[in-house]
């Protein structure tokens, strides 16, 4: 199985931080965000990853080179020219890179201790989005599970880490040249029961502010 890295966001919010760096080359306890990914993603059995890159992409390019150097074959998905794709336009541009097959697609911008799984299976779903307990900055949260089904409203609602794995025919009927949101396009697949999902109680941290960066540097937890 593939892995992708979505990191070609601009981060707005994390300005002016991100005016200089790209969001995932931010350092938490001691290294860039997207080296905890990679060196995780490796560990779990993920040797070929893409990045997709528009905001400061040559930074980034510049800091992955090949991922030799991890033991990984890393590939660019370049978005730099037309501007970031959002998340599922960038997934789309990705497909000729990423395959066939189910591959897994996590988020740049977050910190977990989460174990990726290399032999995950999705047999008959299109989709397996990894869910985790509302953060204060998402008190309302953005899916519920019903046994292992997510679902779009529920008693108890769940935060989307921006972990999932994905049948490359979730993105089939995007336009590769069109900025397409992820979440409006799960949506869709979770009305018609073709998405499950399960809920992780590790450490996940969404890095989207100043304010929480210096938050998890701060904690002793690893």
């Amino acid at each position: 199985m593939q892995a992708m890295i979505l990191a070609a966001g601009r981060g707005e919010r994390m300005r002016p931080l991100t005016d200089t760096t790209p969001k995932p080359l931010l350092h938490v306890r001691g290294k860039p965000l997207l080296q905890w990914h990679i060196e995780n993603l490796v560990q779990a059995g993920f040797n070929e990853i893409i990045i997709n890159v528009a905001h400061l992409g040559e930074q980034i390019i510049e800091f992955v080179d090949d991922g030799s150097r991890w033991g990984a074959k890393i590939t660019i998905s370049d978005e730099r020219e037309g501007g970031a794709l959002e998340s599922a336009g960038g997934i789309k541009k990705a497909l000729p890179l990423l395959g066939n097959e189910p591959f897994l697609v996590v988020n740049g911008d977050i910190f977990c201790n989460y174990r990726f799984d290399s032999d995950f299976q999705l047999d008959d779903k299109l989709a397996h989005l990894i869910l985790v307990p509302n953060p204060s900055h998402n008190k309302h949260g953005d899916f519920g599970l019903d046994d292992a089904l997510v679902c779009n409203k529920a008693d108890t609602m769940w935060t989307f880490s921006g972990i999932g794995y994905y049948n490359p025919a979730v993105f089939a009927k995007i336009n590769p040249k069109t900025k397409t949101p992820l979440a409006p396009l799960l949506r869709k697949y979770i009305d018609q029961n073709s998405i499950s999902g399960e809920v992780f109680r590790g450490l996940w941290s969404d890095i989207g502010t100043p304010q929480r960066l210096k938050q998890i540097n701060e904690k002793n937890i690893i």
